[in-house]
């Protein structure tokens, strides 16, 4: 197979693929894992497609030592993987749970065997559902239950991992979770959201901290899912500016206090009318703040809004299906049009683009700061042949392009220092259960038998040979 431009990458890229724990393990009421807001979420009727569940998932709780051999197979120099919460910490508060640290010690001592650095991921999304009880990401007191937890995990592994993430995508965590409800806890309150916002940011600072208080030397990361948004008419004014305000909700809400220690005065005002941020303290934008040595950017597709006139439905083609509410706090009078195609299965555009226009504007706007892509990939309807294969040329062209684009931003001066496939596996694909598969390997839900699909194959010259053929 050859799908390519002859694209080299530079010497020591880090060529890997992520997964995450909710999505993957299963297992959720073995070895003394609590139950999360995911466990929760998935088993209200009506939360998620076909009343799907992570209860097995991909069932790679017990099956790791099989899914690193494909990890080794694939010649991959790094694996990202998230350590659950609720698996090494029940409840979200006090002493850790032996059998889940375990679990994650065997994991990452399997990678290091084989020759793999382990990415290792403290949040996606799985939170204990206890703490969701006690206000979850609304709650200030969240934010130091995660530092005590990330501080646990940095005990038992040590310098073990190669480079420590604190959160992935917290817009998604905050808005998706607590403006939309698309996701778990399934909650739509703009308010509560933006508090979501703020104390994810502060449970960044913290939980990089906590990690460095026991590992002074350790690598820090956080992964952000920033969005590239354009206007619909960028010749209109009220356009552009409807561009800006849901730039600051889905970018610099984030990028701000994390990379330049404070909010964005015009997020601010553009949402005053949601709330005061009275729950922003002094001083936790400055622990917000934290030395970076890889900001992660995941990417998948662009957004195109204009200025709503009030007449007629609001167009709302933000990628993330109906909910009981917007994630996009504040920004009544604005509307997502559908982009143009083509589109992968989750209905999202494919503007590859739109990666290297991305990367560039961290690089301008932050020079000197590293970057990974810590996801990339796309859902296509898959098909097993007679013959057992899975022939998937979309997916190929997809990951194709979008490393020609990462290629064509480093040219341009981004430092990018790795990509990562999303995803590993097929997959439970959160609120779209296991309909939408995201894998380089498929999994048969069935019988949980994993197949590399072509793209596997696909990858592995691609890592083999350190660029594109």
């Amino acid at each position: 197979m050859s799908t390519g431009t002859g694209r080299r990458f530079p010497d020591g890229f880090l060529w890997g693929s992520a997964t995450a724990s909710y999505q993957i393990e299963g297992a959720v009421k073995e070895g003394g894992r609590g139950p999360s807001i995911w466990d929760t979420f998935s088993h209200t009727p009506g939360k998620t497609l076909n009343g799907d569940t992570g209860d097995i998932a991909d069932d790679h709780y017990h099956r790791w030592q099989e899914d690193l051999g494909h990890i080794a197979g694939l010649g991959l120099g790094a694996y990202r993987f998230s350590t659950a919460w609720p698996r090494v910490q029940p409840g979200g508060r006090g002493p850790a749970n032996r059998e889940g640290l375990d679990f994650y010690a065997r994991l990452v001592d399997g990678l290091l065997e084989r020759g793999v650095k382990p990415v290792l991921t403290l949040y996606h999304w799985d939170l204990p559902q206890d703490l969701e009880d006690a206000g979850g990401w609304t709650a200030r007191d969240t934010a130091y239950r995660f530092a005590d937890y990330a501080e646990l995990v940095a005990r038992e592994l040590g310098d073990r991992i190669d480079l420590w993430t604190t959160l992935n995508e917290p817009w998604c965590s905050a808005y998706l979770g607590y403006a939309s409800g698309v996701h778990a806890p399934g909650r739509a309150d703009g308010a509560a959201a933006l508090a979501a916002v703020h104390h994810l940011n502060l449970a960044h600072g913290l939980g990089l901290q906590a990690v460095r208080s026991v590992l002074p030397s350790a690598r820090g990361s956080v992964t952000l899912n920033l969005h590239v948004i354009r206007p619909a008419d960028p010749s209109s004014d009220d356009d552009r500016d409807a561009a800006r305000r849901v730039d600051a909700l889905a970018n610099r809400a984030f990028t701000g206090p994390m990379l330049s220690g404070a909010y964005p005065d015009d997020l601010l005002a553009d949402t005053a009318h949601v709330t005061d941020w009275s729950f922003v303290r002094s001083g936790d934008t400055e622990i917000a703040h934290q030395p970076l040595d890889v900001l992660g950017v995941n990417y998948y597709s662009t957004g195109l809004v204009r200025r709503w006139d009030g007449v007629g439905p609001r167009s709302e083609e933000d990628g993330h299906g109906d909910a009981l509410g917007s994630p996009w706090v504040g920004a009544d009078d604005v509307e997502f049009v559908r982009p143009e195609g083509p589109y992968t299965a989750m209905g999202w555009n494919i503007d590859p683009g739109g990666l290297t226009e991305l990367l560039l504007r961290m690089h301008r706007e932050h020079p000197g700061l590293p970057m990974m892509i810590t996801e990339n990939g796309a859902a296509f309807a898959d098909t097993v042949s007679p013959a057992g294969a899975v022939h998937d040329p979309q997916r190929v062209d997809y990951i194709a392009r979008h490393l020609e684009a990462t290629g064509q931003a480093i040219d341009q001066g981004a430092d990018v220092r790795g990509y990562f496939a999303w995803s590993l596996l097929d997959n439970f694909e959160w609120s779209y259960g296991f309909d939408r598969r995201f894998g380089i390997i498929r999994v048969d839900y069935e019988t949980l038998e994993r197949t590399w699909k072509d793209s596997a194959h696909w990858y592995r010259g691609v890592v083999a040979r350190n660029g594109l053929d």
